[in-house]
């Protein structure tokens, strides 16, 4: 009996061992093939840095429209998500007092998805869809939890130009179903 517990144990040990060595393998060891997920992630991931632009809204807002705007993005998490910053160009970093809305982009499942902490005290999500350009990333409105009272940010695409330029679009959706749309138009900084 103790010679059948022993070997259990062994047994269990190793397939734990193997188990692990397995998750904690590159993607590269796992499969050859990036699903369109992944690139569409390692896409965005190449904007980490800072970047510094003009957001032109549509319907204009006076003292908004052509503001210059500067956005940071940061890789982090061991590489599986990135910081999405975004802030009016040379306001203080106080998001007590500035608007300062976060996104976060991370891969589930088999999708990529972005979490924009929006200053109107909502989180709504939204699904990349597949380009075929390869240089496009637009992302669709899933869910929203939080405050719906100001609207929520609805539709995001995200498109690189190349390594120093790429622009971002936001829509968001304002109380009586009415959208607003932001073009960015953004030069690396850093």
């Amino acid at each position: 009996m103790k010679s059948l517990r022993f070997w259990l144990v062994v047994s269990f040990v190793a397939l734990t061992a193997a188990a692990f060595a397995q998750s904690t393998a590159t993607p590269a060891v796992q499969s050859n093939a990036q699903s369109d997920a992944q690139k569409s992630f390692d896409k965005i991931k190449s904007l980490a840095g800072g970047w510094d632009g003009v957001a032109k809204l549509d319907p204009p807002m006076e003292g908004a429209s052509n503001a210059p705007v500067h956005v940071s993005m940061r890789i982090t998490s061991r590489g599986n998500s990135l910081v999405h910053e975004m802030q009016a160009a040379g306001t203080p970093e106080d998001p007590t007092k500035y608007d300062h809305p976060v996104t976060m982009f991370y891969l589930e499942n088999d999708r990529l998805v972005l979490t924009h902490y929006c200053d109107a005290g909502n989180r709504p999500r939204m699904a990349a869809k597949t380009s075929t350009d390869g240089k496009t990333v637009e992302f669709e409105f899933l869910d929203v939890a939080g405050d719906l009272g100001y609207g929520h940010m609805q539709h995001s695409v995200f498109t690189v130009v190349d390594e120093n330029h790429h622009t971002e679009d936001w829509t968001f959706l304002m109380p009586g179903d009415k959208l607003m749309h932001a073009h960015m138009d953004l030069t690396r900084t850093k």
